[in-house]
């Protein structure tokens, strides 16, 4: 934890400070509850009328939000990314200290440098090759011929597969596997057959993945992460898949073989996606989506029913299911 002045953060920042300059701020908080000590932020002006009841000791805020507000605040073009800037002073994450500890299993052939950090009964297989100032803690499991890059973290319990590649500044939650088999079988006369999977997955610079999040490796060709992706808990990627730079996908997300995402796109929680499709460049999926064919333009899709009461809801789905009745005898007043 780090304390800091508000004339500090100002000159920081590059902000506009209204307010005492030599006021000391310890902490973060939310403009409901954030008290003198604390920074808050105000990014939705839906909010603002919090604003005349907060006690926190300094607001972030855009210069077209003052109004007649005369308590300290610090005004800047994006207080959310200044928040989200200033949040890393005040995390408390524990620094781990370099080195392998006394219980960790580490092949012969593994390169580990001396910036590292390998925590208790963590695995490393053989061939592994770890970047300079990465992490990997307590029970992660780190299979042979990996590639690690520089200051990335594995959290407790994480499992990277045979020759997968991450690229540097990776950060992976705990209970994620990466690489996988997919899920490939041919069927011989209602027998399952499995396909080796023999593809990797190959994860770019500055992507961070949630908890027990499952990404396949490829069946054939690469699994693919790009630069600057955010992936949330419970996703699960199937093989072949590619996501694009600085997508972000939330929670329970289901996206299928072989399909490819775009670059700057948005999942929302629960979208259900198809295999073998292309979704283009900037698309917004609003949650519990199931998309079902390719996207080409840009934009915010949507599927599925919003939700009633369900007595209304009933009513709603019994006439769902007359649609088609009830077009056809549309067509046929339209022929008479």
């Amino acid at each position: 934890m780090s304390n800091i002045t508000l004339g500090a953060l100002a000159q920081e920042l590059n902000a506009e400070l209204q307010g005492d300059p030599g006021h000391v701020i310890s902490g973060l908080g939310t403009l409901q509850n954030a008290q003198s000590h604390q920074l808050s932020f105000l990014a939705n002006p839906r909010y603002r009328p919090m604003l005349a009841s907060t006690q926190a000791g300094a607001v972030l805020m855009r210069p077209q939000d003052r109004g007649d507000y005369t308590g300290p605040a610090l005004f800047l073009a994006n207080p959310y990314v200044a928040f989200a800037t200033l949040s890393h002073r005040f995390d408390r994450t524990p620094t781990l200290p370099t080195g392998i500890h006394a219980s960790a299993v580490i092949a012969e052939s593994a390169e580990i440098p001396a910036s590292a950090c390998i925590g208790a009964l963590a695995v490393i297989g053989e061939g592994v090759v770890i970047g300079e100032g990465s992490v990997i803690e307590a029970g992660a499991v780190v299979h042979d011929r990996v590639r690690i890059g520089t200051n990335c973290r594995l959290r407790s319990r994480v499992v990277i597969y045979h020759d997968c590649i991450l690229g540097d500044r990776v950060n992976i939650h705990a209970g994620t596997v990466i690489g996988g088999d997919g899920f490939g079988f041919a069927n011989e006369r209602g027998v399952w057959r499995k396909i080796a999977q023999i593809g990797r997955v190959v994860i770019g610079n500055d992507v961070d993945i949630g908890a027990n999040t499952t990404i396949d490796r490829g069946a054939l060709e690469d699994t693919e992460i790009h630069n600057g992706v955010i992936i949330d808990n419970q996703v699960q990627i199937a093989h072949n898949v590619v996501i694009g730079a600085h997508t972000a996908i939330a929670a329970c997300c289901g996206i299928s073989g072989s399909t490819r995402i775009g670059r700057h796109c948005i999942l929302a929680g629960g979208v259900g996606i198809v295999g073998h499709i292309e979704i283009c460049d900037g698309v917004q999926i609003t949650g519990m989506t199931m998309i079902t064919k390719s996207i080409s333009e840009p934009g915010s899709y949507s599927s599925g029913t919003a939700f009633d009461s369900t007595d209304n809801w009933k009513k709603m789905a019994v006439r769902l299911r007359r649609i088609d009745e009830l077009a056809q005898r549309v067509k046929a007043l339209e022929k008479s």
